[in-house]
């Protein structure tokens, strides 16, 4: 099968969906640029509960802990962040009746003084509430789980947008100077073709971050994640998890809620256990509650090189009962953590929030040029106002069967385990075909007029 069969068909395609679901990859595109921006603005709303001066000695961890718990009335523990940095605050994480879900109340604490500094509403026991704001709108537009069609529609045909538009433009025919005019934006008078070529060169230079983006950001979503999750779970296997069982009978005498057994050994002689077992950086220790009887002590290193060790404590010996390592993660796991955290500006710091940058900006830049090309593709010497043309149909009809009845087998497979990717394509077939209905009726009336 030629490529000049295919290209048609390819291009309709392309055109179907940047147009039907450029809106979406707009959105999804200028929240994620407001969210490349989260930490700095971060540090500056917060300043006065995150940072502080160094002052002597620090408090015990217990102390810090002792003061959250009587700023915070009625909370039940959940975990203690220690300060990770010289004037990085402590942060003790309660959760308290009338909260909504995955929102918990975090008290910070200066470790020197044993001040609490302040107090806020977090997401998932870290974000502030700047950051879940702006993760919310990118995710879901803050409407809850209806809003999150959108981002996942964005993310399913981001890959399809990408790689069809690579194979249109890298094959389109050139007289001379092949290379340049792939990669080098063409000059000249405005027009269409100026468009195009930045529409083009700029996505074949973005290309390898927005797939990325695309495939981190479906293995969160609601429908292809939990596809993706079942996929990664039978080609690995069960991730390892920490047992915080432990040997003997659990006392079952405590000193109140969240704080584990009476004959407790403390949260600092937990800590320096975890030290002693190789864990640093930034960690998270949650006390004994509900059906667990050991400290949970896990690294939360989200920037390169990760760190993710968990060990399991008893709390009466102080001894460490059981451990994970991230090394013996299996390496598709590891990979989608990785892809995650780059994916929110986490894994390269700065410069990991400068590429999201500018890739949001770049794909802002291609969906506006991109309807431009419409726009200029429209009818000048019509009455009235008419939008662009779309490329030729009835490209699919030219395709060999022995081309199209595979390519129809794994769309069909590919619209299955990505519903957000199928459903619109089922639309854009809709769409078509009742263009192509609507025309071969003007078509008729005309000719019996005439």
């Amino acid at each position: 099968m030629s490529w000049n069969a295919l290209r048609p068909t390819l291009l309709r395609l392309h055109f179907y969906a940047g147009i039907l679901t450029g809106p979406f990859l707009l959105v999804a595109a200028v929240t994620g640029l407001l969210y490349t921006a989260t930490p700095q603005i971060e540090a500056i709303v917060y300043r006065h509960e995150l940072r502080v001066t160094p002052d002597g000695a620090p408090e015990t961890l217990s102390a810090q802990v002792a003061a959250a718990r009587e700023a915070v009335p009625g909370g039940t523990l959940v975990s203690v962040t220690p300060a990770p940095g010289r004037t990085d605050s402590t942060r003790v994480v309660f959760e308290k009746p009338g909260l909504p879900e995955n929102v918990t109340q975090t008290a910070f604490v200066n470790p020197y003084t044993g001040e609490v500094l302040g107090q806020e509403r977090t997401f998932a026991r870290w974000w502030m509430p700047v950051r879940a704001w702006v993760d919310g709108l990118h995710r879901h537009l803050n409407l809850g789980e209806p809003g999150r069609v959108y981002s996942e529609i964005a993310a399913s045909w981001l890959w399809v947008e990408i790689l069809g538009g690579l194979a249109l433009w890298l094959t389109a025919p050139r007289a001379r100077g092949r290379v340049r005019r792939i990669l080098v934006p063409q000059g000249g008078p405005k027009g269409r073709k100026r468009t195009m070529s930045w529409h083009a060169v700029i996505g074949v230079w973005a290309s390898a971050g927005l797939l990325g983006l695309s495939v981190t950001g479906m293995t969160w979503s609601v429908h292809a994640g939990a596809s993706i999750g079942r996929i990664q779970s039978a080609l690995t296997g069960p991730t390892p998890a920490i047992s915080t069982t432990l040997s003997g009978p659990a006392d079952e005498e405590t000193s109140g809620a969240g704080s584990g057994p009476a004959n407790d050994v403390g949260m600092d002689a937990v800590v320096a256990s975890a030290h002693a077992a190789g864990l640093r950086g930034v960690m998270n220790v949650s006390p004994p509650s509900g059906g667990q009887a050991a400290y949970v002590v896990e690294e939360n290193t989200r920037s390169w090189p990760e760190r993710h060790d968990t060990v399991a404590v008893d709390p009466a010996t102080g001894e460490i009962t059981d451990r994970v390592n991230w090394a013996d993660q299996p390496l598709v796991a590891k990979m989608t953590s990785w892809g995650i955290d780059a994916h929110m500006g986490l894994l390269f710091g700065l410069a990991n929030q400068i590429v999201l940058a500018l890739l949001a900006l770049a794909l802002i830049g291609m969906l506006l040029w991109g309807y431009r090309m419409w726009w200029l593709r429209r009818p000048t010497r019509t009455e009235g106002r008419a939008l662009g043309r779309a490329p030729a149909r009835g490209g699919w009809r030219r395709l060999p069967g022995r081309f199209l009845a595979p390519a129809v087998l794994v769309t069909a497979v590919i619209g299955y385990y990505v519903p957000l990717f199928g459903l619109p394509l089922l639309c854009f077939l809709a769409v078509d075909l009742a263009a192509g209905s609507l025309r071969r009726r003007r078509d008729v009336r005309t000719e019996t007029s005439a």
